[in-house]
């Protein structure tokens, strides 16, 4: 705007000298000037109204792009917060998820200690710990034979000797009954791998822990290996994998002593595997009694055929014999007709020849 207002003053000015040079009067400069004012102010009230109506309009647009460009942000800012919000909540949810299975883990670890403590309770008494090797030898069977299978095995057996055994296997021969008692010796066991022990209490407790073995495997073979009633063999149940691992380790000598009593030490594993050879070895007894069977059927079966087959070749030959006689049969009927045909044929021709002379 300076530089319009300058540039009507230098017009004004280039007037004023140009009346001059031509010797203009005052009056004329006047009505000029006058003139010139109007103009001006005119083109500077018109100059005033397009600025005012341009930066109007500029600011409307940019107002408007404003305000869009705040509607965009804010409508980002909630898409982001909308996203925090889930992410957030899921991980708030994924959290208690955790939260509430680390509770539950450790109530499963509470219960395993009382479980523990428990067991720790059973193991200390001896009573206890032979109901506990009962147990175990129950599961084991009913999981190998079957629940309450007493074909094949039966808990808390009775002899006739009197003697009670935990299990007895009823075999087939050539295995016969075999008889399982579970035995437990943990005491003088514990003392003998105590480390914290000196060495001559688990010296002294290993003597202790091999008597007591020898001890099992003596009264097994005495009392469950019968004459005329059992097998020549019996089965002696440790429940603890780790007794029966120290045996077999470093006890070569009980190991020995059991073999020569004819009394096979086992684990919970091992048992199962020779439960498992055992119950192999009567489905391929029982296999072959019903295969001598099947081939006594067999026989029988090829005897009846043999009779069936000579049956069938008498009736064959008189149906051969019939089937001929039939065939000589229709053979005549087929003649016989041949010939009533003829005949009949004689007769239309004599009556032709008869109607013929008459004529």
């Amino acid at each position: 705007m300076e530089y319009v207002v300058i540039g009507l003053l230098i017009v004004i000015i280039i007037l004023l000298v140009v009346s001059l040079t031509k010797g203009v009067d005052e009056t004329n400069i006047t009505e000029r000037l006058s003139k010139l004012e109007v103009t001006t102010v005119k083109e500077l009230g018109d100059f005033k109204t397009d600025i005012n109506r341009t930066l109007n309009e500029d600011f409307n647009n940019l107002n408007e792009r404003i305000e869009v460009k705040l509607r965009l942000i804010n409508d980002r800012v909630s898409e982001r917060i909308d996203e925090n919000f889930e992410k957030t909540n899921k991980t708030f949810t994924s959290i208690l998820e955790r939260i509430t299975k680390i509770d539950e883990a450790q109530k499963k670890i509470d219960m395993l200690s009382n479980d523990i403590v428990s067991l720790q309770g059973i193991l200390t008494d001896k009573k206890a710990r032979g109901t506990f090797g009962e147990v175990n030898l129950r599961h084991i069977m009913s999981s190998i034979f079957g629940a309450n299978n007493d074909k094949l095995y039966r808990m808390q057996h009775s002899f006739g000797n009197g003697t009670i055994v935990d299990c007895v296997l009823f075999a087939p021969e050539p295995l016969g009954v075999i008889a399982i008692d579970s035995k437990f010796p943990l005491e003088n066991y514990q003392q003998m791998v105590d480390k914290n022990n000196s060495q001559s209490a688990r010296e002294q407790s290993e003597k202790m822990f091999k008597l007591d073995m020898k001890k099992h495997i003596d009264d097994i073979s005495a009392k469950y290996i019968i004459d005329g009633v059992t097998s020549d063999q019996a089965i002696l149940f440790l429940p603890a994998e780790a007794i029966f691992a120290e045996v077999n380790a470093y006890h070569q000598d009980l190991v020995d002593y059991s073999y020569k009593k004819k009394v096979w030490l086992t684990s919970p594993t091992t048992l199962i595997s020779t439960l498992t050879t055992i119950q192999i070895i009567i489905k391929n007894i029982e296999r072959d009694k019903y295969a001598s069977i099947i081939h006594q059927e067999l026989n029988l079966l090829s005897k009846e055929f043999e009779r069936y087959r000579t049956r069938w070749d008498k009736l064959y030959r008189s149906i051969e014999t019939i089937s001929k006689d039939a065939q000589d049969i229709y053979i005549t009927t087929d003649k016989i007709s041949k010939r009533f045909t003829s005949i009949n044929q004689v007769e239309i021709e004599n009556e032709e020849v008869k109607e013929i002379s008459q004529k």
